[in-house]
């Protein structure tokens, strides 16, 4: 049974957006028992988890004499030995992996920095002016997903690792509501969330925080 890390008392008050919830919402897709050990910041930073994490950080990912690091390294390595994320086929299979590859590397770097951006920077003198051009770059490349996804349920064909990818990363904007100006993705982030898998991985991560905020 695999191990991830998760934290200890979740930054994001149980809203779903820590990247454990990848890992999590993938191992509740092919059906997979795992286990979850809980590290404070402080411990983050300990020999003991920066040997599993170089840069300090979850989650990380141990079954046997493997551990890896990185959520979409492990999310990719689940799919691969586990039926449910990756297609059959050869070709569908690396549509599926660039997915996974532009959630990550296209769309969830602005995405991050507008929202790190509204959460630590709202009292620095260029806040204002900085924030609009922010915002211009997310919508930019929600209008090229958007124009790309159309009307079709998932991004290529069936349910793959890159539409929970892409859903999780979609989902860091929900408290700016920017999604909400493209229903299409809005919808599609809805389908993600609807599914069983998903839910039975938040509510896990919600029990954390839960039991950490009531002190149980």
């Amino acid at each position: 049974m695999p191990t991830i890390t998760a934290f200890e008392n979740s930054p994001d008050r149980g809203k779903g957006q820590a990247r454990d919830m990848r890992v999590r919402w993938a191992l509740e897709e092919v059906g997979l028992p795992y286990d979850v050990r809980l590290v404070s910041f402080a411990a983050m930073k300990d020999p003991a988890h920066l040997a599993l994490h170089p840069f300090g950080q979850i989650p990380t990912y141990e079954d046997g004499d493997l551990a890896l690091f990185e959520s979409g390294a492990i999310v990719l390595h689940i799919a691969e030995r586990h039926d449910g994320l990756l297609p059959k086929d050869a070709d569908a299979r690396s549509r599926a992996i660039a997915w996974m590859f532009a959630a990550l590397n296209t769309l969830e770097p602005p995405i991050v920095e507008f929202g790190m951006t509204m959460l630590f920077e709202r009292d620095k003198s260029w806040y204002e002016e900085r924030l609009p051009v922010l915002k211009d770059r997310v919508r930019i490349r929600l209008g090229e997903l958007s124009h790309r996804l159309g009307e079709a349920e998932w991004l290529d064909g069936a349910f793959s690792a890159g539409d929970l990818m892409m859903v999780t990363v979609l989902r860091r904007l929900n408290a700016s509501r920017l999604l909400e100006e493209y229903p299409d993705l809005s919808a599609y982030v809805a389908r993600g969330e609807a599914r069983p898998a998903f839910r039975r991985a938040f509510d896990a991560q919600l029990a954390v925080f839960t039991a950490a905020s009531t002190g149980k």
